[in-house]
């Protein structure tokens, strides 16, 4: 079994859910009580937020490179990035790191294509639904990615960062969220990809008839899949 690397703390919420995804779905492949050998850097969410707030992206890539290098010495064969939106900067944060990156949006992309979908909905970061790191690999893969209007993309923005960041989950966020898949769904989106790892807390597809495509859970199984040589 290959040792899975996890840069995590952005935010601490959803990187317990990897690590808890990780080891459920080790058991299920493995067996026998196996569970996932794993390296883990948590950083300082805060440290992290003050610098993408200030746009200082190269700084975040520094001080998330240096956790990517801690990573490796420790003995990780592969790493993960446990945020979607770190993915706009995954070059910075992989420079001299030789171990490869399992990247969240070419995992989610093969789940979609495996399953068939050409048309999705992207609920996610302001950053992610509207820069291109995310759209333009879709794109180039035969998916369309449709996101909210700007009202809702602001809606789906305070969740993020006033709740779900501090590990709020309310029931009216939900109903709301659900209301704006169903308004992706209605400019012809298939399905929603959950393009931030902390979406997971408040939308599971039990709560929708509408196919959501969940970018922690793709992420984690594919890290399986790579310890076990799948």
């Amino acid at each position: 079994m290959k040792t899975i690397g996890l840069l995590g703390g952005t935010t601490w919420e959803s990187t317990l859910d990897y690590y808890r995804i990780i080891n459920q779905e080790m058991l299920k492949k493995a067996g026998n009580r196996n569970t996932a050998k794993i390296v883990m850097y948590s950083v300082n969410f805060h440290e992290v937020e003050v610098l993408v707030n200030s746009k200082k992206y190269d700084e975040v890539g520094a001080l998330m490179n240096k956790a990517a290098m801690a990573i490796e010495k420790a003995g990780a064969d592969c790493l993960l990035i446990c945020a979607n939106t770190m993915h706009m900067i995954a070059d910075l944060i992989m420079a001299g790191v030789n171990i490869p990156l399992i990247h969240i949006v070419d995992e989610t992309i093969k789940e979609i294509k495996r399953k068939g979908f050409c048309k999705l909905g992207l609920l996610a970061t302001r950053q992610t639904m509207e820069m291109d790191f995310y759209k333009e690999p879709c794109r180039k893969n035969g998916v369309e990615i449709v996101i909210p209007e700007t009202e809702d993309r602001d809606l789906i923005q305070a969740t993020i960062f006033n709740e779900l960041f501090n590990g709020v989950v309310r029931d009216e966020s939900r109903e709301r969220m659900i209301s704006i898949m169903k308004s992706l769904e209605k400019k012809g989106a298939q399905g929603v990809i959950l393009g931030c790892t902390e979406i997971p807390l408040l939308i599971k597809q039990e709560h929708t008839d509408i196919p959501v495509f969940d970018s922690t859970y793709i992420h984690s199984c594919a890290a399986v899949d790579f310890a076990l040589n799948y």
